[in-house]
């Protein structure tokens, strides 16, 4: 049996009077590539969020890598996680958002090897080393003195996802990396996202992407009012959904 690296049971989640995720159920195996799809406001993106910790939940279980995502169990009792134990969970887990969240100022290994620099503590050789050596893997290692205003869109996303490779993450969260992007960009960061998925990268991809899911994805989940409504291989999903539900999302986004 593969070894589960996420496991979520019941998750939930309010903003006030708004149930974002009213019991999330969620696996994800070492070494997986796991899709998530679903309409706007499904709860796809706070669930990513509480995955690393930026949202927490309300309720239920959730497991990274063995831990009880923001507690620590002390005795017989849980005891909720401190800023260091924050920091150094998220630091194993890397996220790419919509937008790229790039320091503007900054060239392009200048962000990669931030992190590095006031997270990790490594010396700024060695951090601009590692950097160049993701930003080659990624593409870009002739334009790693190039500011984000002088990129592409498509180009600031893999300078983006280099940033997250560069911190040697377990788990890699995606939220809809390619849906700020010209249509003519969105292939190049997919290519990236399939070298990674090759060398088996778990990763979890909130994705409109419906041929990205079907070809890499391991399994396909249609989130919809704040649960997981469908999931199963991207290919019975897709062809041949059990809900009326999944089948009119489907027919809309093709």
């Amino acid at each position: 049996m593969s070894e589960l690296l996420v496991e979520a049971i019941g998750v939930e989640k309010s903003f006030g009077s708004n149930h974002v995720l009213t019991g999330v159920n969620f696996t994800v195996c070492r070494g997986e590539v796991s899709c998530i799809i679903g309409p706007s406001g499904s709860g796809k993106s706070t669930f990513l969020r509480t995955i690393n910790g930026l949202e927490t939940a309300d309720g239920g279980s959730l497991v990274v890598d063995g831990e009880q995502v923001g507690y620590r169990l002390q005795g017989d009792r849980y005891h909720a996680w401190n800023d260091r134990e924050w920091a150094q969970f998220r630091s194993g887990i890397g996220m790419v958002f919509q937008r790229f969240n790039l320091y503007g100022h900054m060239d392009a290994i200048e962000n990669v090897a931030a992190s590095l620099i006031h997270v990790k503590r490594m010396s700024r050789t060695k951090a601009h080393e590692r950097a160049q050596e993701e930003l080659d893997r990624v593409g870009l290692g002739e334009h790693m003195y190039k500011k984000p205003h002088q990129l592409s869109g498509g180009q600031q996303q893999r300078v983006a996802i280099a940033r997250a490779l560069a911190m040697d993450p377990k788990l890699m969260l995606f939220d809809e990396p390619t849906s700020a992007l010209d249509p003519e960009l969105v292939d190049e960061v997919l290519e990236t996202m399939r070298s990674l998925a090759q060398g088996g990268m778990t990763m979890i991809v909130v994705t409109h992407e419906i041929g990205f899911a079907r070809e890499v994805g391991d399994t396909l989940s249609f989130f919809d009012r704040g649960t997981v409504l469908e999931q199963g291989t991207p290919d019975a999903v897709i062809s041949d959904p059990n809900s009326v539900r999944t089948r009119a999302f489907l027919e809309r986004v093709r």
